[in-house]
């Protein structure tokens, strides 16, 4: 059994399909095809023993019967039509076994247990039916009855039973045929099931042997433009995996082009401090090897344009790590419930080192979130230090927070509205800062950070100036009992 249901589970899915279509389909035809022969059956019996009831109903049979009591013996006389359908048997059957034959009995059927017990009325006191055989093994239908036989000398009665039989040739052949029939009707029903399991198999595969061909077309190709085409009133298990195939391969090309992207910026980011490097350590390389000395200003200048070149190639690496990051989905794994107005205290802390000649002011209220922290942290460093980059000498920066709202606002220059919807691009710059130090990519990781903790992020122009930075991020007032 288990080598059987082994080989099954190797199968195609549309065999499958079919064996189990036509399995159902058998077993529902097998079951009504004994019914209706055991229905049949019944009724074909129940046509003879109208016959024996009619038959045992004359009351000639009773006189008969205790004529053949009386003379009894088990010589098989000549039918007489008037006493029953042709090849009736009669007889009676006494207390101690013994079988008397009516005159017109066609034959002499073998008394049973049953029959027996009809005579002696140990159990049954009514007439019965059953199935037996005659004397020459023929099948027949039989009606045992009981009756009572007087003594002619001395009047005493007897317990005795009056049997009628009809053969069973005709019924049995009856039933032969039905069966015949209902086996083939069934064999044909079970094979027309399987041909069209078969074909609804395979009609409703299609959609997957598609599907499978993508799949399989990606695999070989690496093409994720392919589509399956789904009917859109269509509400399947098969039309929403076509659907969620399509996502998947619209998400992957979408995360492969900005993969792409990423990796085509971020070679054109790095070029020029690599460039700039490589310039200024040849210079300080040729000056060595050819002994002559650079004068001490130049030298300083160059030392520190190198420094300054591998503290933004440093600071370019770190940010890409981060998006990177981001991008991947490593940052959901870390969720996890956060102080805000802690955390935005940290980033003023680290703002304050960075711009010690500005004020900055927070009013700051407590709001806990779901974020990771470290990125929570760097998103608010960024939009902090974008408001001391910009911001004049001595200016003033203002913070706070309220309701899960945190809002930025510096009175520098502010950014163009034209320039407004490509703030969070990555490594997109305002041509005027492109002389500052930076990335491109600051504001980038603000938006994505956001994002992932179910928060938004906008940038917008003051109404006297200065640029306005808006986090709104889900939460509450007070912190969840895990945390208290």
């Amino acid at each position: 059994m288990k080598k059987v249901l082994r080989r099954y589970r190797t199968l195609p899915i549309r065999t499958r399909l079919s064996l189990l279509v036509a399995a159902a389909v058998a077993f529902a035809v097998a079951a009504v095809s004994v019914t209706c022969w055991f229905i049949v059956q019944g009724k074909l019996y129940d046509l003879v023993d109208d016959q024996l009831d009619k038959a045992m109903g004359m009351g000639a049979i009773q006189d008969q019967a205790r004529y053949a009591v009386n003379n009894c013996t088990q010589t098989v006389g000549e039918q007489n039509p008037r006493f029953g359908p042709r090849n009736t048997y009669f007889q009676v059957v006494l207390d101690d076994e013994t079988s008397c034959v009516l005159d017109f009995s066609s034959g002499l059927v073998k008394v049973t247990h049953t029959d027996m017990e009809v005579v002696n009325g140990t159990e049954r006191t009514e007439a019965i039916y059953h199935n037996g055989t005659d004397t020459k093994g023929n099948d027949v239908r039989v009606k045992t009855q009981p009756v009572s036989i007087a003594d002619p000398e001395t009047g005493q009665l007897s317990n005795a039973a009056l049997i009628a039989a009809l053969p069973l040739h005709g019924t049995q052949a009856t039933l032969n045929d039905l069966a015949l029939i209902l086996l083939l009707v069934s064999g044909i029903g079970v094979v027309g099931a399987g041909a069209a399991g078969l074909a609804v198999a395979r009609a409703g595969l299609r959609p997957v042997d598609k599907l499978t061909d993508a799949v399989e077309h990606v695999a070989r190709t690496e093409d994720l433009s392919i589509r399956i085409p789904v009917e859109d009133e269509s509400e399947d298990e098969v039309a929403r995996l076509s659907r969620s195939f399509n996502s998947m391969t619209s998400a992957l090309a979408s995360s492969r082009d900005l993969q792409q992207q990423l990796i085509a910026d971020a070679g054109h980011e790095l070029r020029t401090p690599l460039t700039s490097l490589r310039t200024n350590i040849e210079l300080l390389s040729r000056s060595e090897e050819t002994g002559r000395p650079i004068p001490a200003d130049d030298r300083k200048a160059l030392l520190a344009s190198v420094k300054a070149q591998m503290t933004e190639l440093a600071s370019l690496i770190g940010d890409l790590q981060e998006l990177s990051r981001s991008d991947s989905g490593q940052n959901g794994g870390r969720l996890q419930i956060v102080d805000f107005q802690e955390t935005v205290e940290a980033a003023l802390r680290r703002a304050r080192l960075r711009g010690p000649e500005l004020t900055i002011t927070a009013d700051l209220q407590p709001w806990y979130v779901r974020s990771e922290p470290s990125a929570l942290e760097r998103a608010i460093v960024n939009i902090l230090d974008n408001a001391v980059k910009f911001s004049p000498e001595g200016g003033t920066i203002e913070v706070a927070l309220e309701s899960g709202v945190l809002t930025v606002r510096d009175h520098g220059p502010g950014i163009p509205a034209d320039e407004l919807p490509h703030v969070f691009d990555r490594f997109w710059r305002s041509p005027s800062a492109r002389a500052l130090p930076g990335s491109g990519l600051g504001l980038s990781i603000v938006a994505r950070t956001v994002q992932q903790a179910g928060g938004e992020v906008t940038l917008t122009r003051a109404k006297d100036g200065g640029t306005l930075a808006t986090v709104r991020l889900p939460g509450a007032t007070t912190p969840p009992p895990e945390m208290t």
